[in-house]
């Protein structure tokens, strides 16, 4: 062991630890072998049963390690026919000054271990009999790496991994353009360069360097969609101090210059409905997209463009994802797996709830160089939308109060023009506004408030559009009590024949140039009827 030395030249001091007794739990439990005082290691690889520890009872399963160093303070018991089997480990330590060892603890039992932490424990106790004489240093070495593990674990839980590896993720987000080292991100975290290494590569498949440049090229990518700007000034922007370093790093990542990138015809995959919608009403099949029933009934596309169980198995879609090469990834910007998907290409995140569906259609359109269509597409709309109002002039005359609902199995949905469901055309194209009593909600920013079924005949306006019902019977039935109750039945609306059930959920879930196209149609079908 190698003494370490101050800057004012004392020794510091340093714990040497080596195994005195590796036993399986079972002998334990058995009674056949006692525990000492020793420092200990408990590691559970099968079974279920309860640790006492400090008067506190904790639930033991595989994965769960335990730290201690007095066994007076500890029960195990084993749970009613669940064998419980592990490794116990006891250990000493010394120091080179004398001094106190110290031990590794944790003052509650550690749940959901590494595979690796019960790989070396059974491989500790397997050896330990065979070898401890006659040959210790393969136990000790084994034993000192299992000591390693258990200390990231237990530092992870003290500050979790995750947590402080996200905070660091977001941090690189928004600071890639500056001149980021390990170091410096190592100390943020509070942890050593070391160990943020490792849990780094862990968390991100990816090295600390190899990430920063991936964010870095990736926001060169996203830039170059709009326009194509000297490399220096690029290159400074997204953190690289020269053009032609940047030209290298580019042509590393994505297989081209920048200038080729710029120019190239970019294939896209849309992982949202209404996006996918957005660029088949410009003409445009992603290399492959996420389709509602109702999409597919409009514009049908081989399957083979076509991104089946998107949410539901992620590893499925992050490969079919990667077999299309694609050069563009468009979402929303609070889908989860964004981040995930970034080593496969740039993602444009559409921003959910502050951009209408005009906004997102036109920005679509800017990225695939469709512009001149998408004004084509809004100037026959809004003709479309200027004959509809005249037709509602002459039928209705002055709009008034109209109010959407969305009702599922338990629960009716108010929607606003954010949220689409045919609102952002009552509201925003037509003329209708929302009733107060919705208002006083603050449902402009949240979008949508939720009620029960029951309560919807306590908002009442003008006029009230039922887009989508229950499917099930218990919320069949009661809609029906609904219609059929007094207070229903005194609603202005109901009692106008105001009362719009399109039930279409299909259709209305869309907030896309085609979907609202026929959300139009509808709603003027049952309002001139």
């Amino acid at each position: 062991m190698a003494n370490l030395i101050s800057q004012d030249g004392a020794l510091l001091s340093q714990t040497f630890y080596y195994p005195i007794q590796i036993t399986r739990l079972e002998k334990v439990l058995n009674q056949s072998e006692e525990i000492s005082s020793l420092p200990s290691i408990l590691v559970i690889y099968d079974g279920q049963g309860f640790l006492t520890l400090k008067g506190k009872q904790y639930k033991l399963s595989r994965g769960c390690v335990v730290l201690w160093h007095n066994a007076e303070e500890l029960d195990i018991t084993t749970k009613l026919h669940a064998r419980l089997r592990g490794t116990l480990i006891q250990y000493h330590g010394l120091t080179n000054d004398q001094s106190e060892p110290s031990i590794l603890k944790h003052s509650e039992p550690l749940s959901d271990c590494s595979y690796e932490i019960i790989r070396m424990a059974s491989e500790l106790e397997i050896i330990s009999s065979e070898s401890m004489n006659s040959n210790p240093f393969h136990v000790q070495k084994l034993f000192l790496e299992l000591l390693e593990a258990l200390s990231e674990e237990s530092e992870d839980r003290v500050r979790p991994g995750d947590s402080w590896l996200e905070q660091i993720l977001n941090y690189m987000d928004t600071h890639f353009h500056e001149d980021l080292t390990r170091e410096q991100m190592a100390q943020l975290a509070q942890v050593s360069p070391e160990h943020f290494s490792r849990a780094f590569r862990k968390h991100t498949d990816q090295t600390f360097s190899a990430y920063l440049a991936l964010l870095r090229i990736r926001e060169s990518q996203q830039k170059l969609l709009y326009n194509m700007p000297k490399l220096d000034n690029l290159a400074q922007e997204v953190g690289y101090k020269e053009g032609t370093y940047l030209s290298r790093k580019f042509k590393q990542l994505v297989g081209m210059s920048p200038s080729a990138f710029y120019n190239k015809q970019k294939r896209v995959v849309s992982l949202n409905t209404n996006h996918t919608a957005c660029l088949l009403a410009l003409g445009v099949i992603p290399e492959l997209g996420v389709y509602s029933e109702w999409l597919d009934d409009v514009k049908q596309v081989s399957p083979v463009y076509k991104l089946d169980n998107y949410e539901q198995d992620t590893t499925s879609t992050y490969k079919n994802i990667a077999a299309v090469r694609p050069d563009l990834i468009i979402n929303y910007d609070t889908a989860k797996g964004n981040k995930s998907l970034l080593s496969l290409a740039p993602i444009l995140e559409v921003p959910f709830m502050h951009s209408s569906w005009r906004e997102q259609f036109r920005l679509i359109a800017d990225i695939v160089d469709r512009q001149q269509q998408a004004e084509e597409w809004f100037s026959h709309y809004d003709k479309l939308i200027l004959h509809c109002n005249e037709q509602l002039d002459y039928h209705l005359g002055i709009r008034g109060t109209a109010i959407v609902w969305e009702i599922g199995e338990n629960t009716a949905y108010c929607i606003n023009s954010s949220y689409g469901r045919g609102s952002q055309i009552l509201y925003d194209e037509m003329g209708f506004h929302l009733p107060a009593s919705m208002l006083n909600h603050n449902i402009e920013k949240r979008g949508y408030i939720e009620k029960d079924i029951e309560a919807i005949a306590n908002y009442p306006a003008d006029h009230i559009f039922i887009t989508a019902l229950p499917t099930h019977k218990e919320g069949r039935r009661r809609v029906k009590q609904l219609f059929q109750s007094e207070s229903w039945l005194k609603m202005e609306a109901v009692q106008r024949k105001q009362v719009y059930v399109i039930n279409q959920s299909n259709l209305f879930y869309g907030y896309d140039p085609l979907s609202t196209k026929s959300q139009l149609h509808e709603l003027m079908k049952v309002l001139t009827s």
